[in-house]
């Protein structure tokens, strides 16, 4: 008789723009050899660009976009997170809820009795900046909060930006906030493997300290733009947060200087994009309104994806990305 061993599973949880997707692609590259590892997914909007930019990684990914996979209902997750484990014996699964998510629920589903004795919950791993501690912006959040109380490992990242308090300062304050003492202070994602081997707390200790949340949201599937299409427009309002994203058909292309000056005009909490440019693929990444541009060899169809307290103006992105257009 062959028994399955259970798949070792690991939540990488973290505000926006704390380095999520690069962390995970860093573990990916460091893997031990041999092994298979998979990653689910998910992004607050619903254009996906993580799965895009995680898909050279060699690993099986599935998104699950336009919402939460922490959700109540939890329908998404569980078709996508059985697609992986039906597909192939994985050692290794990793899951990025978006950074609006409620890790919680997310955890309390993953306990759940169907995924006893499939899956064995390890390590979850809080990524912070470590100036988001002294801001009451993040610490009146809910979902934030829930995201520290969740945390085995907190990795403070980023710590090579201008404006990053002393480690020690961080310390001092994640201390105050009664944080989890197994902390590492890095930049760019640079977690080592061995970090998921840290054991994790009981998950009824974690899930009592956590602020539960429910969240009902319908998740759509999988975007496709319709045949004769140029491009599909899509907007959510959820938890006091607006997004904004734009899925193009395959082959389009963009004119790169067009695009760097409409998407460094675009102030917002969060901006993600791979859009296929005459210079080739580029993946955009913007935090609050400080934009990076990097060369990425994926094969993947233009999508961006934007995220702000404010309402967005689709109107105004939309004519911009019009503009860019290249025959």
């Amino acid at each position: 008789m062959k028994f399955q061993i259970p798949t070792k599973t690991h939540i990488i949880t973290g505000f926006l723009g704390t380095g999520k997707t690069t962390t995970i692609l860093n573990l990916l590259a460091n893997k031990p050899d041999g092994q298979k590892w998979a990653v689910l997914v998910n992004e607050f909007g619903e254009v996906g660009i993580d799965g895009a930019l995680l898909s050279a990684s060699g690993a099986a990914i599935r998104e699950v976009p336009g919402g939460c996979i922490c959700c109540a209902q939890g329908l998404p997750m569980q078709v996508a997170l059985n697609q992986l484990l039906r597909e192939q014996q994985l050692d290794v699964l990793l899951i990025e809820p978006t950074g609006l998510g409620h890790p919680a629920s997310l955890l309390e589903q993953l306990c759940a009795s169907q995924y006893q004795g499939v899956l064995a919950m390890g390590a979850t791993l809080t990524l912070v900046n470590p100036q988001s501690l002294f801001d009451n912006r993040y610490l009146s959040h809910d979902t934030y909060r829930q995201q520290l109380a969740l945390a085995d490992v907190l990795v403070f990242n980023k710590t090579d930006l201008a404006n990053c308090p002393q480690q020690t300062a961080a310390y001092a304050k994640a201390d105050a906030l009664g944080l989890t003492e197994k902390r590492c202070w890095l930049s760019q994602g640079q977690v080592p493997v061995s970090l998921l081997q840290t054991p994790p707390r009981p998950a009824a200790q974690k899930l009592i300290k956590a602020q539960q949340q429910a969240v009902d949201t319908v998740l759509p599937a999988t975007l496709h733009v319709p045949q004769g299409q140029h491009f599909i427009r899509r907007e959510q309002h959820q938890d006091g947060m607006h997004s904004l994203g734009f899925l193009f058909a395959p082959k389009t292309r963009f004119d790169f200087r067009e695009l760097w000056f409409l998407l460094s005009a675009c102030d917002v909490l969060r901006l993600k994009a791979v859009m296929m440019t005459e210079k080739g693929m580029m993946a955009f990444n913007a935090v609050d309104g400080a934009l990076a541009i990097t060369e990425i060899d994926i094969d993947s169809d233009s999508k961006i994806e934007l995220i702000d307290h404010e309402q967005l103006d689709g109107d105004f992105l939309e004519a911009g990305l019009k503009a860019a257009l290249l025959p």
